[in-house]
């Protein structure tokens, strides 16, 4: 009768069907987490730091801010304000001069019963006209004493006046 081997063939790190010999503490196959040899309960990655706290606003950012906020609002304001009024006015509007700088003839739009009112649209053409066009244009509408002729980037018209 044969006798049977002694001890169990499948302990760790003995195999009975195994060609050459393993080193001795290294297993065949990566190891799985519940193995032994392998830490219970751990992550197989490595651990995500901590977020860094949040950065508050600085003075200066503030500051910059602030100051880019300004240029703006006040290159708003200034392109609003030099817009002119006369663009704006239909026939039967009123307008006044905005200054009274002779060389500044832009005019706005006021309220006819006001003691500023200057003069009165009566018609208003658009398109490109010189002085003398636009005076010409102006002559052909009856009670028109006088003209506003806005010539360059935008819109380009001409509005016969008549005196209030």
């Amino acid at each position: 009768m044969t006798t049977p081997p002694q001890g169990n063939p499948f302990a760790q790190g003995q195999n009975p069907y195994a060609q050459g010999q393993q080193p001795q503490g290294q297993a065949p196959y990566p190891q799985q987490p519940g193995q032994p040899g392998f830490p219970q309960g751990g992550a197989p990655y490595a651990p995500v730091p901590p977020q860094p706290p949040r950065r508050r606003f600085s003075f200066k950012t503030i500051k910059n801010v602030l100051i880019g906020v300004g240029v703006v609002t006040a290159i708003t304001v200034g392109y609003i304000a030099s817009l002119d009024d006369a663009d704006q006015a239909k026939v039967g509007d009123c307008l006044k001069s905005s200054s009274s700088s002779s060389s500044d003839d832009s005019m706005e739009v006021v309220d006819c019963s006001s003691s500023e009112a200057e003069a009165k649209v009566l018609k208003k053409v658009d398109g490109t006209y010189t002085e003398f066009t636009a005076e010409t244009e102006c002559r052909k509408v009856s009670g028109a004493t006088s003209f506003y002729a806005q010539t360059g980037d935008g819109d380009n018209f001409v509005l016969c006046l008549s005196d209030v």
